[in-house]
């Protein structure tokens, strides 16, 4: 018998009448003969509110308890879940992380799945139950302290079960009906896509595209789980087909930009005359790789009589203010004049398997937005995309450009 995991997010479980819906779209892939495994999120809203009580209880509050208070979401909609699918006749039960057990690092708020085993699911199956599963959520095996994944994580929750349970594939259910080729709110004329690489997918979720998490398109790679963005507000009796991500061989026609994806979430920090040695550049990045800042766009100008250099690079914003501390404390190893910052930027970026055997790509995008009187700030490249850091308040129009240029609008 074919399997199937099927995962839903908080807006698709929001209150019960969604729900409801929730268990008709579950109650059809049972009807058709499959065994079914449902992942299923926090209501929408929730996590934000048990978040927030865990900050208003002690700003510094014990990591293992905050996991303790956050997974509760979960387990509520799990349990719910079960109850409305049992009332339509259906057998279920729920499942929380340590019951199946999903095993995972001790990281709490941000943990790994090491491991899950899946005999109890299969015994369930056995039974004719569908597994009602919270997402999110997993159990450090050693001390027996319950973990979360970190935001987005019944994401990876679900392929992380497909893979285990060896699931013919996976369906992401979201507010939207698939994966597309920029945000329509900007774009009316993007469109959605049929099918996408794992590696497009995977740049587009680390680039600012919120459809996937990151870590779930990871291990989706990974194990070769083939995957399916979804919309969960589709009429349960008549689906659309939603965006399959999938391996490159199976992408018949490849085009050479697949996407555009922008981030706001975006800091620039320029450090003027650094003194231009060896072992400058670790006593400022490796002091922020410490602090866990993830720096992205570097850009280092050489001063004429190549003495100094002016460094640029990027950190999230919400790590701006922490990692421009960490910096001005580091002056004296460091040895720079100045530190300039900026969070009025975006990274807008081009995603394509296809750049990979197409030469100009990029340079067709910067004269494109210079023409636009887009001011580029830095540029980062790799084999399949291309980055550019812009003033915010170009946002918008760069998108639009780029999405046109590499003829997207086309139908």
């Amino acid at each position: 018998m074919a399997r199937l995991v099927m995962k839903f997010g908080g807006t698709s479980v929001a209150n019960i009448e969604r729900i409801k819906n929730v268990a008709r779209h579950v109650q059809r892939e049972v009807e058709a003969g499959q065994d079914v495994a449902v992942v299923v999120s926090a209501m929408s809203g929730k996590t934000n509110e048990l978040v927030a009580w865990c900050k208003e209880g002690a700003a510094l509050y014990d990591a293992r308890e905050y996991d303790a208070v956050v997974a509760s979401g979960e387990q509520v909609t799990s349990g719910l879940l079960a109850i409305v699918l049992q009332d339509m006749g259906i057998k279920a039960r729920s499942w929380q992380g340590w019951q199946i057990p999903i095993r995972t690092s001790d990281a709490h708020g941000s943990a790994r799945i090491e491991a899950i085993d899946p005999a109890a699911l299969n015994e369930g199956f056995a039974r004719g139950e569908v597994a009602v599963i919270a997402g999110f959520q997993g159990v450090h095996a050693a001390t027996g302290r319950l973990t979360t994944l970190g935001r987005g994580g019944s994401d990876t929750s679900a392929v992380a079960i497909a893979a285990a349970i060896g699931a013919d594939r996976c369906d992401i259910y979201t507010d939207v009906d698939g994966v597309y080729t920029t945000d329509p709110r900007i774009v009316p004329k993007a469109r959605r896509l049929d099918r996408v690489a794992f590696e497009e997918m995977l740049e587009m979720a680390s680039l600012g595209a919120k459809v996937l998490q990151v870590r779930s398109v990871e291990v989706a790679m990974v194990h070769k789980v083939k995957t399916f963005v979804r919309s969960s507000f589709d009429d349960p009796a008549d689906p659309k087909p939603g965006t399959l991500i999938c391996d490159e061989e199976d992408i018949v026609e490849q085009q050479v930009v697949t996407g555009i994806a922008y981030s706001k979430d975006e800091a620039q920090i320029t450090l003027r005359d650094v003194a231009d040695k060896p072992g400058v550049a670790a006593a400022i990045f490796v002091p922020l790789a410490e602090s866990n800042i993830n720096v992205d766009m570097i850009i280092q100008v050489v001063s004429d009589d190549a003495k100094t250099t002016d460094l640029t690079f990027t950190v999230p914003t919400a790590d701006y203010e922490r990692a421009r501390k960490i910096l001005e404390n580091a002056k004296a190893d460091i040895g720079y004049e100045g530190i300039h910052g900026a969070t009025d930027v975006v990274k807008v970026s081009a995603i394509g398997i296809g750049m990979r055997s197409h030469a100009g790509v990029a340079a067709r995008a910067f004269k494109a937005l210079s023409d636009k009187g887009i001011n580029i700030r830095a540029i980062t490249t790799s084999e399949i995309k291309f980055s550019v850091l812009i003033g915010a308040e170009y946002t918008e129009l760069a998108v639009r450009t780029l999405h046109t240029l590499y003829g997207l609008d086309k139908a």
